[in-house]
C-alpha cells in the first residue's frame, strides 16, 4: 500500500510503486482531470503538484510521492491562487479543444505561488513547458498576468 493525501484527504492505493501517478489518478481513482499527452514529460498534459511543486505525472512514479501531498486539476479551485488563475481564464476565453488546459493551468498556479508578480520573460519561460496544440499562447499569458494583477 502506498499512502499519501490527495487533494487534502488521505488515500492509499495498492498499486506497483513503478506505476506513474498518471494512471493511478485516472485508473486507480477515477480523476480524469489530470491528461495523458505524450507520456514522455514533454508536453505538459499531466501536470500536477507534488508538495506545491510541478510534477509530470506520467513520469513520477506512485511510490515516489508516499507520505506527500499531490494536487491535482479537481481541487485547484480551492486555493486563492488557483481560482484567480481559472478566473482569468474564463475571462480570457483561453479554452479551445481544452486538451491541455488542466496541464496550463497547473502551471500558472505554480509559476504565481512562486512569482507574484512575473514578467513577461517569466510567464513565457513558465509556460513554455506546456505544448498547446491550439495556439492559444497569447491567451494564455494574457490570463497570467491578468491572474497576477488579481491576487494583487
Amino acid at each position: 500500500m502506498i499512502s499519501f493525501r490527495l487533494n487534502g484527504q488521505p488515500k492509499q492505493v495498492d498499486v506497483p510503486g513503478d506505476t506513474p501517478v498518471l494512471w493511478v489518478l485516472r485508473d486507480t481513482l477515477g480523476m480524469t482531470g489530470t491528461k495523458f499527452g505524450c507520456g514522455i514529460a514533454v508536453c505538459g498534459a499531466c501536470t500536477v503538484h507534488v508538495d506545491g511543486q510541478q510534477r509530470r505525472a506520467c513520469v513520477t512514479p506512485i511510490e515516489s510521492i508516499a507520505g506527500q501531498q499531490l494536487t491535482t486539476i479537481e481541487a485547484i479551485d480551492d486555493d486563492r491562487v488557483g481560482k484567480a488563475v481559472q478566473d482569468a481564464w474564463i475571462k480570457h476565453d483561453v479554452v479551445q479543444c481544452g486538451y491541455c488546459q488542466s496541464g496550463q493551468i497547473m502551471a500558472a498556479v505554480a509559476l504565481l505561488k512562486a512569482r507574484r508578480r512575473p514578467t513577461d520573460a517569466e510567464i513565457d519561460s513558465a509556460m513554455s513547458a506546456n505544448l498547446c496544440r491550439c495556439g492559444t499562447y497569447v491567451r494564455v499569458h494574457a490570463a497570467v498576468k491578468d491572474a497576477a494583477k488579481a491576487l494583487g
